[in-house]
């Protein structure tokens, strides 16, 4: 009986010392292989003793009882080895089977075994054992195969850690959601890693990331197992930012239409009493100053309410927003369209390279202009920081650029006025920082990249006075033309 190999197979050699239970009770006794040839021999020497007592019977003479005696004892000496040999080679062959099994290699296999024997049965039963094992070792690799494959198209985070806090696992949505890498990251602990607020989480948590502007809300499912005895927790997270998105724009939509209904129900009637009083006082001759001061105020407030409806009707329009009606559009053309409409100043056009989206242009215009329009104010402002005693004269500046980075399109608008004095409440309805502003060019620029599964993010220059207003929409509506 010999062993095969099926195929070539790696082995991992299990380092973990095994107990071993003696095959006898004696303390110190000799190894199987020496038993079995001295019980042999042993057995041997009835017949030496009988084969000398007939020679010395039939009085032989004693050279030749010597060397009948050494023929025997050698031929014996043979036998026993034989014997010896086609016991203790299975035996090997079956412990070098049992010993590729315990090292996590199940290509090894007996050969020669068949049934109704003693050692055959046992080196088929050994067979199966590995072949047993080996499938089971396959559905395993095949299943971790397959658990991995989930983990990398998961769009949800998935990260586990050790009870010492050390990150033991986690995927390629955990790595762009926390800025990580998985080569440096494992085996690292939650404080070096700035994920102390994440382990501290509990289940159904909501958790915030990045900035005011661009916040990720994620609700946290938080679950423990066990990796060789040791207990790891285990988190799951579940993005909710365009959800929690939605229902505030739902919200600000009903709280818009509650107010523009009460606001309209009260300014139309005090429009049209004012410019009726209005009507009658210009009417009267001769008219005294006084009633001249009320004219004017009657035309103030017939003014400001025409004003006011005008605002609520522009919020309305931006509650009411359609979806984009997405079609092919040449990037590079629809800005030099776009750039001409500001008439106020020169805006520089830096991007080179034509990139064709998929997308909504009239929309996709409509939020440009607004973010142009914005950074062309903020240039032309006098609340600008120069200098004392400067010769060189500040011109205000304008420029758009725009690059591929990674799956996603970056369109940028510089500027070098002011820049932003307070960044969280930029896209907030009715928020507005202007003496004539209405508060929704930035919130309508944002709903339509939101539309468009994008964003919208401003921050201030770091090479310059100014601010930098960046449009991402992904590449995955898209493509780059040579």
């Amino acid at each position: 009986m010999v062993s095969e190999r099926d195929e070539p197979e790696e082995a991992s050699v299990n380092e973990r010392p095994l107990k071993r239970l003696p095959l006898a009770r004696s303390g110190r006794r000799l190894s199987f292989e020496r038993s079995l040839r001295l019980w042999l021999y042993l057995m041997g020497l009835p017949t030496l003793a009988l084969l000398a007592l007939l020679l010395h019977k039939i009085d032989t003479d004693f050279s030749v009882q010597w060397i009948a005696l050494v023929s025997t004892a050698i031929a014996w000496t043979f036998a026993v080895s034989l014997v010896t040999e086609h016991i203790i080679r299975p035996l090997q062959t079956l412990a070098n089977v049992v010993a590729a099994l315990r090292e996590d290699d199940y290509s090894f296999r007996a050969r020669g075994a068949r049934r109704n024997d003693a050692m055959g049965d046992l080196a088929l039963e050994i067979n199966a054992l590995a072949g047993m094992l080996q499938a089971q070792r396959i559905g395993a690799m095949e299943a971790m195969a397959l658990v991995e494959r989930v983990m990398k198209s998961m769009q949800s985070p998935v990260l586990a850690f050790d009870p010492d806090g050390r990150l033991k696992l986690l995927n390629a949505a955990a790595e762009r959601a926390f800025d990580l890498r998985a080569q440096s990251a494992l085996g690292r602990s939650t404080s070096k890693l700035n994920l102390e607020h994440l382990l501290q989480a509990e289940d159904n948590d909501l958790l915030s990331l990045g900035n005011s502007q661009q916040l990720a809300r994620w609700v946290v499912k938080r679950t423990g197992f066990r990796l060789r005895g040791v207990p790891h927790s285990l988190f799951v997270l579940s993005d909710v930012s365009e959800a929690l998105r939605e229902e505030e724009r739902l919200a600000w939509e009903r709280l818009i239409r509650v107010l523009g209904h009460e606001i309209n129900n009260s300014l139309t009637p005090i429009k049209s009493i004012a410019g009726s009083l209005r009507s009658r006082l210009i009417t009267l001759d001769p008219r005294s100053e006084e009633e001249d001061d009320f004219a004017r105020g009657l035309e103030v407030i017939e003014d400001r309410a025409e004003s006011l409806n005008r605002f609520l009707q522009a919020y309305r329009e931006l509650m009411g927003l359609p979806a984009p009606r997405l079609e092919p559009i040449s990037l590079a053309a629809l800005i030099k369209r776009v750039v001409q409409l500001e008439t106020r100043l020169s805006v520089k056009i830096t991007g080179s390279s034509n990139v064709e989206l998929l997308a909504d242009p009239d929309q996709l215009a409509q939020a440009l202009i607004n973010l142009i329009r914005n950074a062309a104010e903020a240039a032309l402002s006098p609340d600008v920081a120069v200098v004392p005693d400067s010769i060189v004269e500040r011109v205000p500046q304008v420029s758009i650029t725009w690059e591929t980075s990674g799956n996603e399109v970056l369109i940028s608008i510089l500027d070098n006025g002011p820049g932003l004095s307070n960044a969280s409440n930029l896209f907030v309805p009715f928020y507005t920082t202007k003496p004539g502003g209405t508060g929704i060019g930035l919130v309508l620029a944002q709903q339509i990249a939101l539309a468009h599964t994008g964003s919208v993010q401003l921050t201030n220059r770091i090479d310059s006075n100014g601010c930098r207003a960046d449009i991402r929409l992904p590449l995955a509506a898209s493509r780059q033309s040579s």
